[in-house]
């Protein structure tokens, strides 16, 4: 796109990102976070300094590799109580859990569930030992509960003490209760008046929410596990942001505050003086130049791949990516996000950086343009989701059920495993060095998600892929369709710059988003 916004000398230049707000990097420190509960922490972006590519470079790995998501660990615990025959009176609630040979059976099935639900995941999660308690005192002598990054409740008995004393470990609750899938639970009458509303008219929780209740469905918990495992993997994450972190059109440092406040990101600043050297630098290492030209041969002999730019931009792009590699391998992360990447990467690359943040996401990496922390949290959490590359876009103006989504910098494998086809041209709006044309598939279902400048409200739809035009645009462009009114759509968009993933993650983000206190707006 084109910003039409004046810089504050008043002048003008076409480009697709906006130029960096000087100062926007706040001063303090920051670590990583734990899962959840960031609110209270400091926020910064550390810089690193005195990087060197000889030092970068002698890792025993040829090319590293991106670090694999963090699985999910959650903890399955059985909720309880075996009664006592009385004489005369109510002595048993309702619920078939009536003998330890039905709780043992019970602890088994679970286990076996479980098990199954873990095998077929297509997100990491680590299933620990089933627990059982009677009472809230038995939940302290969980040894294992302290592991756990989320706890998943098997309601069958019990009282409320019990559910007191696990959501003071402040960490994720899921319950579950059965109807048909086993033996009857207790609190699948009682959970919603007792539990949830606490013998009122309203949610009296801020911790447990209603959605947070699964009845018998496997598939039910697993998608909200899957939300859990992004969030975690999301939460107190590490990126490094080469020229530091910025927002798109927004008041310096104001949004990388924020939203190290919302999302408690660990955001490491590595300067462009300190890239320059690096490249100018790694431009003398013959192996490095080598290893590049050899990959960018392989790469324009993928299927599909036509090149219409010229070879050198290509190979460029490929000692580029290495060095970002190397940098990530540094700051131990997985992703990056490149400022103002239009013309101070060019003549220190002598290549766009569109390509490369391409070769990135297609690696495994989260690899964005832009700096613009307004959108990367929504890639960041859409990752972690669906476990895919995303693509960061411009957004155009909604019109007879269509919009127009385009950016320089798609993946290719946007389904995690086979490239699309795709044109390697120049960047659009220079004219200049490697940017890939990527033919989406038609037909394909994709989440969008628009994210709002205040950190408070994301809107998502779903929509489906109905043509790859050649506008003169960014280059890697598509028309999506989606189902509500073009106007609605108009009027509730915030922010600016979108994300997308193949398939729909919509349930998982709007259930992961509602733990960061970000409301979740589906349009349909």
């Amino acid at each position: 796109m084109t910003e039409s916004t004046a810089s504050h000398s008043g002048g003008f230049r076409p480009h697709c990102c906006p130029r960096p707000h000087q100062g926007g990097q706040a001063a303090a420190g920051l670590s990583r976070r734990e899962f959840i509960g960031t609110g209270s922490l400091a926020v910064g972006a550390v810089a690193l300094h005195g990087l060197s590519w000889s030092a970068l470079a002698s890792s025993a790995e040829e090319l590293p590799a991106p670090p694999a998501r963090r699985p999910l660990r959650v903890k399955p615990i059985l909720a309880y109580g075996i009664p006592q025959r009385q004489p005369q009176t109510s002595w048993r609630s309702w619920g078939g859990l009536q003998t330890e040979k039905d709780v043992a059976g019970e602890v088994a099935r679970i286990g076996a569930e479980l098990d199954a639900l873990s095998r077929a995941a297509d997100f990491p999660v680590g299933i620990l030992p089933v627990g059982k308690v009677q009472s809230a005192e038995e939940v302290a002598q969980l040894a294992d509960l302290s592991a756990a990054d989320a706890l998943l409740v098997y309601a069958a008995g019990g009282w409320m003490d019990i559910f007191d004393a696990l959501g003071r470990t402040g960490k994720p609750m899921i319950f579950f209760v059965r109807h048909r899938s086993g033996p009857v639970y207790l609190w699948y009458e009682i959970i919603t008046p007792r539990y949830l509303r606490q013998h009122t008219d309203e949610l009296q929780l801020e911790h447990v929410h209603f959605q947070d209740v699964v009845v018998d469905s496997q598939e039910e918990l697993c998608w909200r596990l899957r939300a859990l495992c992004g969030l975690q993997n999301t939460v107190g994450s590490r990126i490094v942001a080469v020229g530091g972190p910025s927002a798109w059109s927004q008041p310096p440092g104001v949004v990388p505050n924020l939203v190290q406040q919302r999302w408690g990101l660990d955001i490491r600043t590595v300067s462009y003086d300190e890239l320059g050297r690096l490249i100018e630098t790694a431009r003398g290492d013959e192996a490095a130049v080598e290893r590049a030209r050899r990959r960018a041969t392989e790469y324009l002999r993928l299927p599909g791949t036509a090149l219409e730019t010229e070879r050198a931009f290509v190979d460029n792009a490929f000692l580029l990516e290495e060095i970002l590699r190397r940098l990530m391998q540094q700051a131990d992360c997985g992703a990056l996000t490149i400022n103002d990447c239009m013309s101070t990467i060019m003549p220190k690359a002598q290549t766009t950086a569109c390509l490369t943040l391409s070769l990135l996401n297609d690696a495994g990496y989260l690899a964005f343009c832009e700096s613009d922390f307004v959108v990367i949290p929504s890639g960041l959490l859409l990752a972690g989701v669906a476990g895919k590359p995303v693509f960061l876009q411009d957004p155009t103006y909604p019109h007879d059920g269509l919009i127009t989504l385009a950016h320089c910098t798609a993946p290719r494998r946007m389904d995690g495993k086979t490239p699309e086809p795709a044109r390697i041209l120049t960047h659009f709006e220079s004219d200049y060095g490697a940017a890939p044309k990527v033919e989406m598939r038609n037909g394909q279902a994709v989440t969008m998600i628009v994210p709002d400048f205040k950190a408070e409200r994301w809107v998502g739809l779903k929509g489906t892929i109905e043509d790859n035009p050649f506008l003169d645009i960014c280059r890697s462009q598509i028309d999506v369709r989606y189902t509500c009114a073009d106007a609605l759509l108009a009027e509730r968009m915030p922010g600016f710059h979108w994300m997308l993933a193949y398939g729909d993650y919509r349930r998982e983000l709007g259930y992961a988003l509602r733990r960061v206190g970000i409301a979740w707006e589906q349009l349909a």
